[in-house]
């Protein structure tokens, strides 16, 4: 199987020489560019041999001989074997290893921790396992995007990345593991804190910035940093467009303290962190030119390509724009004067999928090529559909025809869409991870997917993921509130307002009065909070702690409204007989026909509550 480079110390001796770095980096991009040839042109074997690794490796334990695959390692045994898997079904397994059991359960090697997923079950975060291996396997897909990227700009290596990076909380199992979101691990692993120089991964933030745990002091820095380093910025980004437009809203509103700093070359007294205050003095000094630079910049009326004014050397913007992120398009387009919009790579926290070969194409128009040395890969035929909602619904479990219809890397259909289901070296066996994905095409003898979409996701802002039974069962609970005023909600839909920042849920209510006492304000506040309260910890993390979402509106619509939501379907073609109301909307008219029926609105008047971990655990690490 083709080995992944190593460039451990590449760049060791060539720190004041730069042609001697220019140099070691173009080296360097060839052989992993080579790389991505070999494993690409050659997708089926290398899959085959994955697959018997994993399966060699981990011949010995529980879960494997649970189903009696017996050591064997071929491919056809192995899918006649073992069965297609679910969050459900490897719970049992993951409570075990997360309070301590450290039997060989679903993999030879220890688990080091639990990476946490966005998705959820049971309304509480999924725990993936993982091992300190893992952790050398994710890196490589990091050590090709900028391989891949310098094909199409050029010169990158002479300038700085501005990303806006941070990290979450995390919480330890009974058992002393530590679970965290999989990028906090990353960020926080020696891979990333103890890097050697690399021109490609040098950011204005320093690691400190990263990696303080202070949201505020965190964004405040990073953005410091990176106007002092304004002209030498030639790439900017965070993890999602969501993430981004934050850090751009964050500016607008705190500019003024910003320059202040700038001007004076002192940092503000709110930033506390002694190791941020220590990093960033080594970057901050005074210059007052700079100061009224960006102050006439941000003092305009329009903030309109505010990123090309204030960093005038950017080529394009680093950010995933895929899925339910692409809502943010236009208001990135506004930001930057239509500066390209790149998705690098194709990641979750089950595993590390793939990367974009074409960079520079169209938002709607980018693929991922996977990397067949990542995992094993196997793909579930779908038709989904295009309804309002964009997203699909499937069964939990397969019957023996749709598992028989699985197929491999290799036999995948142009056009066809496919789930993907996966199998890991660090212990998921052909787990369906819950990505619906198209073939785009192919690079060699390697598919190239379009995601297309989470199954079952109905409204995402950030990071959360909500589907349609979460939010069914979060308004009954809040329809409670309105039974003393012999009230009921008739109908409703929902959507993500992304014109705010953060965005927000929006929820339309038709009601049915049946009583004589008004209903105060008070009480729809109420019900708001109470929707958010029975959504799950994803969302609830992103009110409370991340602050990556706004407060929960449900807007009260006069009577007839979803009858003429109804017409409207059908005038467009739906059928009377198969119509039901989408319990999201994302068609711009249908959210305009909503909102022009509005009789009042309300908000939720606090955060919901939230902690990190899940609530059985009582060891929480801030």
């Amino acid at each position: 199987m083709p080995e992944a480079p190593k460039d451990e110390g590449a760049y060791a001796h060539a720190h004041d020489d730069a042609n001697t770095i220019y140099s070691v980096a173009e080296e360097k991009n060839k052989k992993f560019l080579q790389f991505i040839e070999e494993v690409t042109a050659n997708a089926d074997e290398v899959q085959k041999r994955v697959l018997a690794e994993i399966l060699s490796r981990n011949a010995h334990v529980e879960c494997l001989k649970r189903h009696g695959l017996n050591g064997q390692t071929d491919r056809e045994t192995f899918k006649k074997i073992m069965p297609v898997t679910t969050y459900e079904d490897i719970q049992p397994d993951v409570n075990r290893i997360a309070n301590g059991d450290k039997s060989q359960i679903i993999c030879s090697q220890p688990i080091s921790e639990f990476l946490t997923s966005s998705g959820t079950s049971g309304g509480e975060r999924k725990l993936m396992p993982t091992t300190e291996e893992e952790l050398e396997r994710r890196s490589l897909l990091y050590n090709l995007l900028m391989p891949v990227m310098s094909q199409f700009v050029p010169g990158l290596e002479r300038g700085k990345g501005m990303y806006f990076l941070f990290i979450k909380s995390e919480a330890k199992t009974p058992g002393g593991l530590v679970a965290r979101p999989v990028l906090t691990s990353y960020y926080k692993s020696s891979h990333f804190k103890n890097r050697s120089f690399d021109p490609y991964m040098n950011y204005t933030s320093p690691n400190e910035t990263i990696l303080c745990p202070d949201s505020y002091q965190s964004m405040f820095s990073q953005m410091l940093c990176g106007l002092c380093l304004n002209k030498e910025v030639l790439r900017v980004g965070a993890v999602f467009a969501s993430g981004f437009i934050r850090a751009i809203r964050f500016l607008e509103k705190h500019w003024s303290l910003l320059c202040n700093d700038i001007r004076t070359g002192t940092l503000n007294p709110q930033i506390t962190d002694p190791s941020v205050r220590e990093a960033v003095m080594k970057i901050l000094k005074p210059d007052p030119q700079l100061a009224e630079f960006i102050e006439g910049e941000c003092g305009m009326e329009s903030w309109r390509g505010i990123i090309t004014r204030l960093w005038p050397n950017t080529k394009y913007i680093d950010v995933i724009v895929t899925g339910t992120m692409s809502q943010y398009i236009p208001t990135l387009d506004y930001y930057s004067n239509g500066l390209p919009l790149v998705c690098t790579m194709y990641a979750s926290s089950e595993c590390f999928f793939g990367v974009n070969l074409n960079p520079l194409c169209k938002p709607s128009e980018v693929s991922y090529t996977l990397i067949p040395t990542l995992g094993y890969f196997e793909f579930l035929p779908v038709d989904r559909n295009n309804g309002v909602t964009n997203c699909i619904s499937m069964p939990k479990s397969l019957n023996g025809k749709e598992k028989q219809e699985l197929v491999d890397l290799a036999d995948v259909k142009l056009g066809q869409e496919y789930e993907l289901v996966v199998t890991t070296y660090a212990g998921l066996y052909r787990y369906r991870v819950g990505d619906v994905l198209r073939v785009a095409g192919f690079k060699n003898k390697a598919p190239q997917f379009n995601f297309i979409c989470r199954k079952n996701v109905v409204l995402s802002i950030d990071s959360d993921k909500t589907d349609e039974v979460e939010l069914q069962n979060a308004v009954k609970n809040a329809v409670s509130h309105l039974v003393p005023f012999d009230a009921q909600v008739t109908d409703y839909t929902s959507y993500a307002d992304t014109t705010t920042i953060p965005g927000h849920y929006v929820l339309f209510w038709e009601l049915s009065l049946n009583g004589s006492t008004p209903i105060p304000p008070s009480v729809f506040e109420d019900c708001c909070l109470a929707v958010e309260e029975s959504l799950n910890s994803v969302y609830r993390q992103g009110r409370v702690s991340d602050k990556s979402i706004g407060p929960l509106e449900i807007k009260i619509v006069e009577a007839g409204t979803f009858d003429k939501l109804m017409d409207y379907a059908l005038s467009l073609g739906a059928s009377i007989n198969q119509y039901k109301t989408p319990r999201c909307v994302k068609f711009a008219p249908i959210v305009e026909l909503l909102n022009s029926r509005v009789k009042a609105s309300y908000s939720s008047p606090k955060c919901p509550k939230w902690v990190a971990g899940h609530k059985q655990w009582n060891i929480n690490v801030k």
